[in-house]
Parts: structure tokens; C-alpha cells; sequence
């Protein structure tokens, strides 16, 4: 068996968090098992779907690498078409089949009808489910003559009076019980398919073996086990994964953060981490690692690692895998992506040795690709620094102004752009061994004199890339 998965989204907004969840686990084990990962469009909602917003879903799965096998841009004639607008005549196909057969009907109540039924059941403390005359099949011929005349109608399929059962690969065994729900409409009378009806069609008809979606849908699931029996269809495997859910513990939502693709895109997430974030967001890797790329989860991708509990998003956690896959990039390619950063005049113009340097140095202390011309600027390039409590502490002791008189006078003499880490270690080895100073007022009398301030990145790495004429201002300032 060739394992067959999809993600089908709905073309009426951005492309969800929890959707990219979704299309990555589907993606995920359609290439640890060598399967075929198949992009469906959900557009039978007509006045809220719309063709842009299909491209923009579209080009976010592509930003985060998730590459469909077969889709509306890739069809394989024997499953397309790929959007549920295109499938209409299959829909009302298998519909008139259901009726054919007996297991569904035309329903002719009017919303007045159906909501005054509603009414009466629950006044008689019956279950508020549907029982309209046209259930009864004495009513069926006088429906087929209405609509045989022309009339529009709903079509509902007559659910069964027994139980159902699920093997969910995340949620164990799951019991329907009988009379969960009552008849429900499985064609408006527009001619459109409901959701419960057209995801089964398409599903079987695409010969889908596993189904991967949120675990909202559980409830679902029994309407469309009833629409596979009496398809006499196959059913496939179903994974009902975890919701998503923030810090109050609600399902996941604006209130909570920034819930579409596109925003973090904006936001210079880099993809490989929100791969990797939404990956762990109910799914464990085997090794219990947190930090990996997605091409590392081929061989280790199963259902069985799926959590049953909620996942909480937490989007500091975000910002630190972010973090975490900066700091395991190739320098190469962290330059290139600094590179096209607005306000990275400076760096642009330095040789390849020195940006080599500097994305190595600063990779430690960046979450964001933008962070780097920004530490360039406050570590590197900044004349000013603030006269801090603990710097006016290293500035009163008796060994530091005679360290900056010392630096000032040589720096001052400087010819070259920059301060080599030769010419600062023998800037140390002059201040221990011919001023005798020592231990901290060495390293802190040092690193004041030279960036005016009392910590940050080990200066071995820092002053190289500092231009002289930055260093020389700062010690000017300083010697005042």
C-alpha cells in the first residue's frame, strides 16, 4: 500500500499556525514512509473564498518547505480536479447514489419548520434532532416528483440507529454512542456539498490511507463514518492531533499572539524554526531532542510519538529555537541573509574575512536575522555609551585611568582601519607586566577603556572588528 495524506485547506484567510502543523505532520510522514502528500482546496464555502488568499496559503507552505506531490498546480488525472468548487457533478453523483440506495433523502422543511421541530423535541425532552415527514419513506416518491418538476432542496443522509467505533492513532479507541447526532444535510439546496460529505467523497475517491488533523474534528469523524459505510468504502487511518492552546489554556487564538504563517514571515522567523517549534507542539522526537531540521526527521517521523494532551504555544519558546537554528547556521549563509537586511551599509563594505568574524561573534546573541546590523551598530560601531553604576565603579579605580591614558596614546597613533588581536593582546600583556595590573582591573580596566562598557562579547572578538576611528572617540571620551 502506498501511503496517500493530504492537507486541505480552506481558501478564506491566511494559512493558520495549527494548519502548518497539520500540512507539516502530513508532509513529515508522507516522506518518512514514502508516501504522496496531496494539497486539496476546501472552497465549496463560495462567498468567502477567494483565489488570493489560495496563492498566499500556497506560497507559505512553500516558504516553510512544505512541498506538495499532487495538487491543483500538480494533478494526476486519475484524482483531479484538487478544488471541491471543480467537483460539484462528483458530489451530486454520489448524493443521488446515497439516495438511490435508500440512505438519504430530499427535505423539503423550511428553516421555520426545522427550527419549530427543534422546539417540540426539546419540550418533549427528546433528543433535537430532525424528524421531519421527509424521513419517512412514504414521503420519498412525492420528494423525488418535486424535484423531477424543477424544485431546489437539501438532501440529508438518514443516519443509522447504532453506535460507532474509531481506532484513532493519537486518541485510542473512541466510542459515538447511538443517537449522537440526528439526520444531517449532506447538500444545500444550492447545489453545495457540506463539509462532513465532500471531505469524504474526496478522500476516498483520492484513495487517502491516513488522515492527520486536528483532534476539533474528532466530533465530526462520526458522520463520516457513516457516509464510508454506506459507501461501502474503505476507511483510511485516522490521527486526531492535539489542540493547540495558549497560556490560559484556551484554544489558540489572536488573543494569544500573532496566528497566521504570513506574520511571522514578516516577523523574520526563519523557517526551519517554525518547522521545528510546530513540530514539538504534540509530537516528541525519539532522541528527546528540541533543536532539528525537518530533512532530519525522515527516519524517525512516526504516529506513535503524537501526544493525546493539548499543546501549549509559547511563543518565547519560538523566539528561542529561532534563536537555537541562528546559532547552527553556516556563517556563509547567515552573511547573505544579513546581507539584504536594510541598514547594513557598513557591514556590506567589509572584506569576507571580516563579516566571517562578525556573524560568528554575534550568531551567540541574535534571536532575529534583523539583530545583526543592530548589534553591529550598538557593539561595533556606537561612539556613545551610558556612564552606568558599575562603570563609574571600574572608572574610580587607581589602575583604570592610567589604562585609558595608556590605550589613548597608542590608538592615537593608529594608522590601520583596525586594531589587530595581536595589538590588543599586547596592549594586555603592557598593562600586567609593565603597570602590574592584574585580575579584574586588567579585563575590566581593558574592556572599559575600549567600549565603555563593563561587559559583553570577549574582546579578542569584539575590538578586531571594531573600525579605529570608533575606538579612538570612545577613548577620547573616556580620557575627559
Amino acid at each position: 500500500m502506498t501511503v496517500r495524506v493530504r492537507f486541505a485547506p480552506s481558501p478564506t484567510g491566511y494559512l493558520h499556525i495549527g494548519g502548518a502543523r497539520t500540512a507539516l505532520y502530513n508532509y513529515l510522514y508522507a516522506k518518512a514512509v514514502g508516501g504522496t502528500f496531496i494539497l486539496r482546496i476546501e472552497d465549496t464555502d463560495l462567498e468567502r473564498s477567494n483565489a488570493e488568499y489560495e496563492k498566499l496559503q500556497i506560497d507559505d507552505l512553500k516558504w516553510l518547505g512544505i512541498i506538495h506531490d499532487e495538487g491543483p498546480d500538480k494533478p494526476v488525472a486519475k484524482y483531479a480536479p484538487y478544488r471541491q468548487s471543480e467537483r460539484l457533478d462528483i458530489y451530486a453523483k454520489y448524493a443521488q447514489q446515497l439516495i438511490d440506495q435508500g440512505v438519504a433523502y430530499y427535505d423539503f422543511c423550511t428553516e421555520e419548520e426545522l427550527e419549530a421541530m427543534k422546539a417540540q423535541n426539546e419540550a418533549e425532552g427528546n433528543d433535537p434532532h430532525y424528524s421531519g415527514k421527509w424521513r419517512n419513506p412514504e414521503h420519498w416518491a412525492e420528494a423525488k416528483a418535486r424535484v423531477a418538476a424543477g424544485e431546489k432542496t437539501a438532501i440529508r443522509f438518514k443516519v443509522p440507529k447504532k453506535s460507532y467505533e474509531l481506532n484513532d492513532k493519537v486518541k485510542g479507541k473512541v466510542v459515538y454512542p447511538d443517537n449522537m447526532v440526528g439526520d444531517f444535510v449532506i447538500m444545500r439546496s444550492n447545489g453545495l456539498p457540506t463539509y462532513n460529505y465532500c471531505c469524504v467523497i474526496d478522500d476516498w475517491l483520492m484513495e487517502i490511507t491516513h488522515v492527520i488533523r486536528g483532534e476539533d474534528h474528532l466530533n465530526n469523524t462520526v458522520r463520516q463514518l457513516m457516509i464510508y459505510e454506506a459507501l461501502g468504502a474503505k476507511l483510511p487511518e485516522f490521527a486526531h492531533v492535539s489542540l493547540l492552546i495558549g497560556h490560559d489554556r484556551q484554544k489558540l487564538s489572536k488573543r494569544h499572539g500573532a496566528t497566521s504563517v504570513n506574520l511571522y514571515r514578516n516577523e523574520h522567523y526563519l523557517p526551519e524554526a517554525m518547522n521545528n517549534y510546530l513540530c514539538l507542539l504534540g509530537w516528541s522526537h525519539p532522541a528527546e531532542k528540541d533543536i532539528f531540521d525537518k530533512a532530519e526527521l525522515k527516519d524517525v517521523f512516526t504516529l506513535d510519538r503524537f501526544s493525546a494532551s493539548a499543546a501549549m504555544y509559547d511563543l518565547e519558546k519560538l523566539k528561542w529555537v529561532n534563536s537555537e537554528h541562528i546559532k547552527k547556521m553556516d556563517n556563509a549563509s547567515l552573511i547573505a541573509l544579513v546581507e539584504k537586511e536594510p541598514e547594513t551599509g557598513f557591514f556590506n563594505k567589509q572584506t569576507p574575512e571580516w563579516k566571517n568574524a562578525c556573524v560568528e561573534l554575534l550568531k551567540k546573541y541574535a534571536q532575529f536575522i534583523p539583530d545583526f546590523p543592530r548589534l553591529v551598530n550598538e557593539l561595533v560601531l556606537s561612539e556613545n555609551f551610558e556612564m552606568t553604576d558599575a562603570l563609574k565603579e571600574i572608572l574610580s579605580w587607581e589602575t583604570t585611568p592610567k589604562i585609558i591614558d595608556f590605550i589613548y596614546e597608542d590608538v592615537s597613533k593608529a594608522t590601520t582601519e583596525f586594531i589587530t588581536e595581536a595589538q590588543l593582546n599586547s596592549w594586555m600583556d603592557h598593562v600586567k607586566k609593565e603597570m602590574g595590573v592584574k585580575g579584574k582591573p586588567l579585563f575590566q580596566g581593558v574592556r572599559a577603556a575600549l567600549t565603555g562598557h563593563d561587559h559583553g562579547p570577549d574582546l579578542k572578538f569584539l575590538i578586531p572588528l571594531t573600525p579605529v576611528t570608533v575606538l579612538k572617540q570612545r577613548v577620547a571620551q573616556l580620557k575627559k
